[in-house]
């Protein structure tokens, strides 16, 4: 329903961004499915009928906490294997201030590489989802670049592919040659190119060296830094050959990172993310959590870490996602490391751990900024969808988040809302806490009151 059309039923009273990289308490009033208008408290003026709308209208007023744009979580495996789903990763994204996620194509039942498989994940989302989802397409080795726009004209906002070979029937690896023809397709269907950039010789010779190894630091020494930049190196030569869009996904260098930020100077349209994970912890925690901890691209040393915040702070890490990989415990603490399966499940936490860290770091100034449209506005943009989401900008789509400084708040992996069972920030104090997450106009989660949102009622989210 377009506001327009529609009478105020919700107002939202507190803290939203100024403009100018500060905060001001103002009054955010939707109708419908989308943000009507946004008052300042210093202009409200019931005399003059501003009040006029709420009379009807539940108005929720929650003090000096910020009112930010639902966030866009850019890379999230809800079916790597059967026990997720959307519905309890979308579950846990509205509890955490996720309005909509960005589903990754590599399924436990089938990469997400053709017309049947991806009409067969669209009706899955359709009667699981609680929020909304977009949804990304793969292209098998072999000539699946030729079914790029087919894919982009079915409904998928971009593409993954993957340089190193996680596993041949899942999430294969696509070889150098044809990732030059994969680019080129994405690129004429006017779509984006996310890429897992690792690079694969590397890696598996040192996984074979190491595989009965139970010392959790093996993880880390079997990809080595020049497996990243070396994969991200080759990535964005052939983006730049190709003049392609690329996104690297869940960067963990600051090498990378500089990597990126030359060629992008050159002219190349290159973006990319990083993680919680790599902000928060270091590789010496898998001392600690063992195989709970062992991740692609791994935990790095502390200086990584601070070039990562660096990153964040700037604004070249441009996205921040969970890469939400809920797999089971049982998958996740065998003695020998490499047995272990890589991921952890995030995007709960994804929010309270980012901007909370980043409120510790640098207050609310612009670094907070950068941090804030890293979560929203920047990954809607990079997917085609900014038009409807990641922007508390009236005529959008009434996504929104509330989020409350709290020192105290420690995650408890038992409250979690996916079926993983556990977290890495299990009683972890992130500093900040999500308390009511609004996606299309309809509270679907308060710290009061739990989950209100229903399974079915998240829709799938289409590029502009």
């Amino acid at each position: 329903m377009d506001a327009s059309d529609a009478k105020v039923h919700l107002v939202l009273l507190g803290r939203v961004p100024d403009g100018a990289g500060g905060f001001e308490r103002a009054r955010v009033r939707i109708a419908g499915d989308r943000v009507a208008e946004i008052v300042p408290e210093a202009e409200f003026d019931p005399e003059n009928g501003d009040g006029a709308p709420e009379t009807e209208a539940r108005v929720i007023d929650v003090g000096s906490s910020y009112i930010l744009p639902g966030a866009v979580d850019a890379h999230v495996h809800s079916y790597s294997h059967g026990g997720e789903g959307l519905r309890a990763s979308t579950s846990a994204a509205a509890a955490g201030g996720v309005t909509t996620i960005v589903e990754m194509p590599f399924d436990g039942a089938g990469p997400v590489n053709d017309l049947e498989r991806l009409a067969a994940k669209q009706e899955r989302l359709a009667g699981e989802a609680v929020v909304d989802v977009a949804l990304l397409g793969t292209l098998e080795p072999g000539g699946g670049w030729r079914r790029a726009e087919e894919l982009v004209n079915a409904g998928v906002v971009g593409f993954k592919v993957s340089l190193f070979d996680t596993d041949p029937f899942r999430f294969p690896r696509i070889g150098d040659a044809e990732l030059l023809d994969v680019t080129r397709a994405v690129g004429e269907a006017g779509s984006t190119l996310c890429a897992h950039a690792e690079n694969n010789e590397i890696i598996k010779a040192l996984l074979a060296e190491n595989r009965d190894s139970t010392d959790p630091l093996t993880h880390g020494r079997t990809r080595p830094p020049v497996s990243e930049t070396l994969g991200v190196l080759t990535a964005m030569e052939i983006a730049a050959q190709e003049q392609g869009r690329l996104h690297l996904c869940h960067l963990s260098l600051g090498r990378s990172a500089e990597l990126v930020d030359w060629y992008r100077g050159q002219g190349v349209d290159i973006s990319f993310e990083t993680c919680p994970h790599y902000l928060l912890f270091t590789e010496q925690d898998m001392k600690t959590q063992g195989g709970r901890l062992k991740i692609n691209p791994p935990l790095r040393d502390a200086g990584n870490r601070e070039a990562m915040w660096d990153a964040v702070a700037s604004g070249l890490a441009g996205v921040i996602s969970s890469d939400h990989a809920p797999w089971p415990a049982e998958l996740k603490d065998h003695e020998r490391i490499l047995d272990n399966h890589s991921g952890t499940p995030g995007t709960e936490t994804l929010v309270a751990t980012t901007l909370g860290g980043c409120l510790r770091r640098y207050g609310e100034g612009p670094e907070f900024a950068n941090a804030v449209a890293a979560l929203t506005a920047n990954p809607a943009d990079r997917y085609g969808i900014g038009h409807r989401k990641g922007r508390l900008t009236p005529g959008h789509d009434a996504d929104i988040l509330v989020l409350r400084p709290e020192e105290d708040w420690q995650v408890d992996e038992s409250a979690l809302h996916s079926n993983a069972g556990w977290s890495p920030y299990h009683g972890f104090s992130p500093g900040a806490r999500v308390t009511l997450t609004v996606s299309r106009g309809q509270v679907v989660w308060n710290v009061d009151g739990g989950l209100t949102g229903a399974p079915g009622r998240g829709e799938q989210v289409y590029r502009r």
